[in-house]
């Protein structure tokens, strides 16, 4: 059976830190790209961050650049969000995702560009 588990996730102040972990199992997708999305209450869920199979590149959101870093130990089969100078904003649900397609090349930065996903770990930000 794949999975896909995040944890990591709390309650921060405004301007504290968080580090998310994504960790797969039953199928190694250390070939794979692999993402980050979040859902505010609601709201849709919206693209966070994305890296390559080979973690060559990676892009964010307008709303998490500077401030987030995706990154991914592909021996481990673990991929990790750091969050840093967070926002009241970023509170919700981070969802890890990763891509299993013989189209791999480059970054994804759709949901419907994802085939697994984890159940989620919630994040809230207190001003």
């Amino acid at each position: 059976q794949v999975r896909l588990v995040e944890s990591g996730g709390g309650s921060a102040q405004a301007g504290g830190s968080l580090r998310l972990s994504c960790a797969a199992s039953g199928r190694s997708f250390a070939s794979s790209p692999m993402g980050w999305f979040r859902q505010a209450p609601g709201k849709e869920r919206e693209f966070v961050a994305a890296i390559t199979w080979n973690s060559g590149n990676t892009d964010y959101a307008d709303s998490v650049k500077g401030r987030f870093t995706i990154s991914r130990d592909h021996a481990k089969n673990v991929m990790f969000l750091q969050m840093n100078s967070l926002k009241p904003d970023d509170t919700g649900v981070y969802y890890c995702a990763a891509r299993w397609s013989e189209d791999r090349r480059g970054l994804f930065l759709k949901a419907d560009d994802y085939t697994y996903w984890g159940q989620g770990t919630q994040v809230t930000v207190s001003s």
